[in-house]
């Protein structure tokens, strides 16, 4: 059980209450519940900090700066078969990656803003079926995205928004587990987005972003006794603190 509270200027506070489990099922996706948590309260907390006091409203010419604590979780669906093509029962697993990670934007217009993200993550890839569980290669992911978004509402406290863009998915410092070895491919995603800032005072604003990655890799094991077409698909989920410029 955890309690936050809010204290506004006046010395009014409210306290809002989450109980929180580890496991999520047949979600989506599997978050860490500290983020969750932060978000949520964020999101119902936040609207009632300072509301008589000054904020920034977005516009056409605005650097946003967002710092935001971001996991990435991979959901992925990739079967192993041997060189050749034929089953092996097995499939690859890639664990989620936890990071700070930048991300700038810029206003063309009041309503449409060009963003860019920049973070790496690690991620663990095992090997898994009936009887099998080993790890298999570990790397560090670098996932530079740019998305083109519109965002309802610039002027008010909360405003939403949605973007779809690019990205380029790059592997590397990857180190082999267990007498396997492991080649991943570089490659190019599509991403959609959906997010929501709400302004806190003067140029500050708190981010909460959600990001899903279209990208499929090939995986090559053991010089190509084994494979893997990876559909990677990521989740990326972000929640921090913005400042206009």
């Amino acid at each position: 059980m955890i309690q936050i509270k809010v204290v506004s200027g006046e010395g009014a506070h409210s306290i809002v209450t989450f109980e929180a489990t580890n496991e999520y099922e047949g979600s989506m996706m599997t978050l860490n519940p500290v983020l969750l948590l932060a978000s949520a309260a964020a999101m119902f907390c936040c609207t009632g900090i300072a509301a008589a006091e000054d904020f920034q409203p977005k516009q056409k010419g605005d650097w946003l700066i967002n710092l935001r604590a971001t996991v990435i979780s991979p959901d992925e669906d990739a079967p192993i078969t041997t060189g050749a093509g034929a089953a092996t029962g097995l499939s690859a697993e890639v664990d989620e990656g936890y990071m700070p990670s930048l991300g700038f934007s810029y206003f063309l217009t009041d309503n449409v803003a060009i963003e860019a993200i920049a973070t790496a993550t690690k991620h663990e890839i095992k090997a898994v079926g009936p009887g099998t569980d080993v790890a298999v290669h570990e790397t560090w992911v670098l996932p530079p995205h740019v998305t083109a978004q519109y965002h309802f509402n610039p002027a008010g406290r909360v405003s939403p928004y949605i973007g779809a863009g690019v990205g380029y998915i790059l592997f590397f410092s990857g180190e082999d587990k267990n007498g396997f070895t492991v080649d991943l491919e570089d490659g190019f995603s599509f991403d959609l987005e959906a997010g929501v800032d709400i302004a806190l005072q003067g140029p500050y604003s708190l981010n909460v972003d959600l990001k899903k990655a279209f990208f499929e890799t090939e995986a090559t094991i053991n010089s190509g006794a084994l494979k893997s077409d990876v559909q990677l698909d990521p989740w990326v989920f972000s929640v921090g603190v913005g400042r206009k410029f």
